[in-house]
C-alpha cells in the first residue's frame, strides 16, 4: 500500500478493489467538481491538466485548474541557493491547506522529503521517463562530442557533478527558467548544451531537442523524478477526494518512486543534493542505484542491489533504504558531500 506522510490510501480503494460503481456515482454527487492547484507554467497546467483527465475518466468527477504562484516562480537567484526545488511546493501546499484547492500536483523529484502535516500523497500516476538528457544545437549532439572548454547549463549540483565527472574539461554555469526559456538560453548563444528532464520535454511535446539520452544505471537521476505525487489533505484521505484520487495510483510507480525518496530522506539529503538515486529494468528484475558524489564530480560513492518485484509495503522499502543508506555512509558519502547522514 502507497504510504508516505501522514498516511496512505484507503483500503482497498487500490485500482479500485473495493470501490464499486456506486461507490463512484455517490462520490460524483457528493463532489460534483474538485479543484486542483497548479504552478501556471506550461508544464505544470499540462502535468495537472493529465491528472485532471485521468480522475475525471474514473470517476465522472469534474476537475478544474486554479492557478497558483509560487516563490520559484518569481525569484531569480540559484534554485540550490533557495533551498532546492521545494520552494515551488510550498505556495501549493499553503493553498491546499487553506482550502482554496482540493488537491495539488507536484513533480515528485521536487517534492521535499520531510512530512509536511496535515498533508499526505494520495496517488502516484503512471511515471514518465527517468532519464535525464542533453539538449544541443543538434538532435546528435552528445556530451563526449562536445568541444573542449563549452559551457553547460544545469541549475542542479547533481547533474552539475556528473557532467564534471565524465568531461572535467567542461564549463557547468546555473540556469533557471522554464523548459522553453531553457531552450532559448541555450540557442541565443549563452550555453553550448543544457541538461534537462526528459519527462517534462516529453509531457510538453518538445522531444524533438533531444540529444544524448543518459542511462540511469551510469548516471541516476533525482528521487522520484518523472513521477507526479497528487497530495490531498489528510482528512480527506477516506473521503470521497482521497477515493478519487486513489484510483490513478500506480502500484509500480508509486513503489519505486517512494522507495528512492525513502534512501534520500534517511540521507538527510535536500531534492537539491548531488545525490542520484534510480530504480531500472523491469518490475522483476529492477536494480536499485544509488550515488552519492563530490560537488566537482571527482569522487563518487555508489551503493546497488537487485530488488524484489513487490516492494509494495512501507516496512519493505524502509528495510532497503536503511541497508543502502548504510553502505553509502560506510563508503565515504558523508566526506565527499554536504550529507548530514545520521538516520539510519
Amino acid at each position: 500500500m502507497l504510504r508516505e506522510q501522514a498516511s496512505g490510501l484507503p483500503a482497498g480503494a487500490r485500482g479500485g478493489g473495493a470501490v464499486t460503481a456506486g461507490t463512484h456515482a455517490a462520490d460524483a454527487t457528493a463532489v460534483p467538481v474538485l479543484r486542483l492547484g497548479t504552478r501556471a507554467s506550461l508544464l505544470a497546467t499540462t502535468q495537472s491538466r493529465h491528472v485532471a483527465d485521468a480522475i475525471t475518466d474514473a470517476t465522472g468527477i469534474a476537475v478544474e485548474l486554479v492557478e497558483i504562484t509560487t516563490d520559484g516562480d518569481v525569484l531569480t537567484g540559484s534554485l540550490a541557493q533557495m533551498g532546492g526545488t521545494g520552494v515551488f511546493a510550498t505556495a501549493l501546499r499553503e493553498a491546499l491547506l487553506r482550502g482554496d484547492c482540493d488537491l495539488v500536483v507536484h513533480s515528485m523529484k521536487d517534492l521535499p522529503t520531510a512530512p509536511y502535516p496535515g498533508l499526505t500523497i494520495g496517488a502516484v500516476p503512471p511515471r514518465a521517463p527517468q532519464r535525464d538528457v542533453l539538449c544541443g544545437p543538434t538532435p546528435e549532439t552528445t556530451l563526449d562530442g562536445l568541444p573542449e572548454g563549452s559551457v553547460i547549463g544545469t541549475g542542479s549540483p547533481r547533474r552539475v557533478a556528473q557532467v564534471l565527472r565524465r568531461r572535467p574539461d567542461l564549463r557547468v554555469r546555473d540556469i533557471r527558467g522554464n523548459i522553453d526559456t531553457r531552450l532559448r538560453k541555450m540557442r541565443d548563444g549563452e550555453y553550448d548544451a543544457i541538461v534537462l528532464a526528459e519527462a517534462g520535454l516529453r509531457r510538453i511535446e518538445r522531444d524533438a531537442v533531444i540529444g544524448e539520452v543518459f542511462g540511469l544505471d551510469r548516471w541516476p537521476t533525482s528521487a522520484g523524478q518523472g513521477a507526479l505525487a497528487v497530495e490531498i489533505r489528510t482528512v480527506d484521505l477516506d473521503g470521497p477526494i482521497g477515493r478519487a484520487v486513489s484510483l490513478i495510483d500506480d502500484a509500480e510507480s508509486s513503489s519505486r518512486a517512494l522507495l528512492e525518496r525513502a534512501v534520500l530522506r534517511r540521507l538527510e539529503a535536500g531534492c537539491a543534493a548531488p545525490v542520484g538515486i534510480s530504480v531500472t529494468g523491469l518490475a522483476a528484475e529492477s536494480v536499485f542505484v544509488a550515488e552519492v558524489y563530490a560537488p566537482g564530480g571527482d569522487r563518487t560513492v555508489r551503493a546497488q542491489r537487485a530488488l524484489r518485484a513487490d516492494l509494495t509495503s512501507e516496512g519493505e522499502r524502509e528495510s532497503v533504504a536503511a541497508d543502502v543508506v548504510a553502505e553509502l555512509l560506510d563508503g565515504g558519502a558523508a566526506d565527499i558531500a554536504d550529507l548530514p547522514g545520521t538516520s539510519r
